[in-house]
């Protein structure tokens, strides 16, 4: 077999995997309206360079269109895709 240079060598452990929690800084509705902000979504496909994610609202192209089938396509680099952030969880008060 011919051997394939590389520039650098590949990732053997992927930021992203299908099936895995993200989120996006994307145009989506929220109680109605259309926001811009962070997106909690699910990986549905990962190849070298891009991720598909899917979400449960409707989300928005940067040019206005809605996306039908609720999945945006992010560059794995984009400052506009990450890990979910951990989120403090208001204490309930027992009475």
């Amino acid at each position: 077999m011919a051997e394939l240079p590389f520039t650098r060598a590949p990732d053997s452990e992927e930021i992203f995997e299908v099936g895995s929690q993200v989120e996006v800084l994307c145009d989506h509705e929220k109680n109605g309206s259309r926001v811009r902000g962070w997106l909690l979504g699910t990986v549905v496909q990962v190849d070298p360079k891009m991720v598909a994610v899917q979400f449960q609202q409707n989300v928005y192209l940067t040019d206005g269109w809605m996306v039908p089938d609720r999945v945006l396509w992010c560059p794995k680099d984009s400052p506009n895709i990450r890990i979910p952030r951990k989120r403090k969880r208001a204490k309930v008060s027992g009475s």
